[in-house]
């Protein structure tokens, strides 16, 4: 009888990134110019490699699913935010709500791996250059990206499916622009205390595990180049530079708002908005500016678009 009189919530109601209407009409234009800027940035990455035969080396070919993967990451959250600045009623369905949760684990995870198979592949060059061929051959590259990607849906299929049965029959008001499971899983009508802890734990140890993997990469990378090279310290921080920001701008936000024992709204939000746009945005940026292959390939494109113009 009880279970008769609860009401079940069809679809949940976000608070959105803040409550004046005017500062939500003035972020409109910005977070959709950078989710564009996203888009435009991450897929021409992807077809400028995938374009380019002096790019396609193991790499490059990681480089290229990194750069999917934010374009996808990116697009779970931001079109729905942007759209949701023009509307007082942000509401979405509970499948949804579900379906974000599945797409950003999925796609979050995956990147965590993909960046621990990047830094081992930047640890195979610079340590055993002269096996890097054979080490890191074609079959066992696309292997690596399979890994990342069957992980990443595992671990989202995990999280999914601590928190699909949950009963959800009163409050329907997630306080955040997205359905992100620490938000969501507080209006369940339960005693969620326990579901929590397994649900952090499932996401640290992927997190934990492998941050750890890239600390000792990097580690290794480092003490490696500055034993033997002149000007060891230089080059390391050249060579690593590029890959321990992404690695920092992804991991940190993440970090904080799944482990931080204090949850404050506007911090978690801003956060929020760091890992699903901004470092997106940021990554193509990052691996591309200081690349003098990207930035060649890039200048063959011109010469030959401009000789194809010519032509006509």
């Amino acid at each position: 009888m009880e279970e008769a009189n609860q009401s079940v919530v069809s679809e949940f109601i976000f608070r959105g990134f803040c409550d004046s209407r005017e500062l939500q009409k003035f972020l409109l234009l910005p977070f959709s110019a950078l989710y564009l800027m996203t888009v435009l940035g991450n897929l021409f990455v992807v077809l400028l490699i995938i374009a380019d035969s002096h790019l396609h080396s193991p790499m490059y070919f990681l480089l290229a699913n990194l750069s999917f993967v934010d374009f996808c990451l990116s697009s779970v959250t931001t079109p729905k935010l942007t759209t949701d600045f023009l509307k007082d009623n942000k509401t979405i369905s509970f499948g949804g709500c579900m379906s974000q949760i599945l797409f950003i684990h999925f796609l979050a995870g995956g990147e965590m791996v993909l960046l621990v198979t990047m830094a081992y592949d930047r640890c195979v060059a610079i340590c055993k250059p002269l096996h890097y061929s054979r080490i890191m051959d074609r079959q066992k590259c696309i292997w690596l990206a399979l890994i990342s990607w069957i992980t990443g849906f595992v671990h989202a299929i995990s999280q999914l499916a601590m928190i699909l049965d949950l009963p959800f029959c009163g409050p329907r008001i997630v306080d955040s622009f997205f359905c992100d499971i620490p938000k969501v899983i507080k209006l369940a009508c339960m005693d969620t205390h326990t579901l929590r802890l397994l649900i952090n734990t499932d996401s640290g140890v992927l997190a934990v595990a492998c941050f750890i993997l890239l600390l000792m990469s990097y580690t290794y990378i480092l003490v490696t180049i500055c034993l033997h090279s002149k000007d060891g310290a230089s080059k390391a921080l050249s060579t690593c530079t590029s890959h321990i920001t992404v690695v920092v701008l992804f991991f940190g936000p993440c970090i904080f708002i799944y482990f931080w024992p204090l949850s404050i709204t506007w911090v978690d939000k801003v956060l929020s908005v760091f890992y699903t746009i901004i470092t997106p945005l940021l990554n193509p940026a990052i691996y591309t500016l200081r690349n003098k292959e990207i930035k060649n390939a890039i200048k063959r494109l011109i010469s030959q678009h401009k000789n194809t113009k010519c032509n006509f």
